[in-house]
């Protein structure tokens, strides 16, 4: 079995603001999406939270999104493709700074909140991304949700030359298509560890899901999206590390 990679947005504070238990969740994560200042976080945050990625081997991915601070980043904005492509570079730019003046760097990146569903919805923007990823550099992977059928965002990524990372969720449930249920119908949040688990481990495996419909839906994913913003959450991705180990070693 290929290694299902976990990653968490991190890095989500701001001034005195604190969101997320970044010093938990750390520790038991591959891939760390550090928030660049246009949802949330700021330099010393960006600072912080590079620090204690690289303290514990995590790889750091920019996690860019719309310049909407109130908002935290989940309200769709007009964009041209340019001003798209501009604000990635800035907060890639950003956060890359960070990095190199601690000797590290950025190794991904992954859009955040309405810019990552916005993007997944409307081939026009997934391909203005791509050209901003490409454009700064191309060995970035570009990390965008798994569906049921990812060629079409392969195509694209292929035409750019950019590696995808497609990403599955534990905690959520899909629709026929393999998109996530809306967050305003029920069902669409798993609360129960036993089945956040269980979820993590048919993605690590390949094996279906059940998608709402009822139908069987696999996701070809590379990475595992955990969240840590709370004691529980903490808990279930330690087990989740602990259940995709055991199942890599049997």
């Amino acid at each position: 079995m290929s290694r299902l990679l976990l990653n968490c947005d991190i890095g989500e504070s701001f001034g005195t603001w604190t969101m997320g238990l970044d010093a938990e969740i750390m520790p038991y994560i591959d891939c760390a999406n550090i928030a660049c200042g246009f949802h949330a976080g700021d330099p010393g945050i960006m600072r912080k939270t590079v620090s204690l990625a690289l303290s514990n081997g995590v790889q750091i991915g920019a996690h860019p999104a719309y310049q909407d601070l109130v908002g935290f980043g989940r309200r769709s904005m007009a964009y041209t493709a340019q001003e798209l492509q501009d604000i990635l570079h800035y907060q890639i730019g950003a956060l890359d700074g960070i990095c190199r003046a601690q000797g590290g760097r950025v190794s991904y990146v992954k859009p955040h909140g309405a810019m990552y569903n916005d993007m997944m919805a409307n081939p026009a923007q997934l391909r203005a991304v791509l050209q901003a990823v490409a454009a700064y550099d191309r060995s970035l992977p570009l990390m965008l949700m798994a569906t049921r059928d990812n060629s079409a965002a392969q195509l694209l990524g292929d035409e750019y030359g950019v590696t995808l990372w497609f990403e599955a969720f534990a905690d959520r449930a899909y629709n026929s298509a393999g998109l996530l249920v809306s967050r305003q119908l029920p069902g669409a949040v798993h609360h129960d560890p036993k089945q956040v688990i269980e979820q993590a481990l048919t993605i690590a495996r390949g094996d279906a899901l059940t998608a709402s419909d009822g139908s069987a839906l696999y996701l070809q994913a590379n990475t595992l999206c955990v969240h840590g913003d709370n004691a529980s959450s903490v808990a279930a991705v330690q087990r989740i590390r602990e259940a995709l180990d055991q199942q890599r070693a049997s």
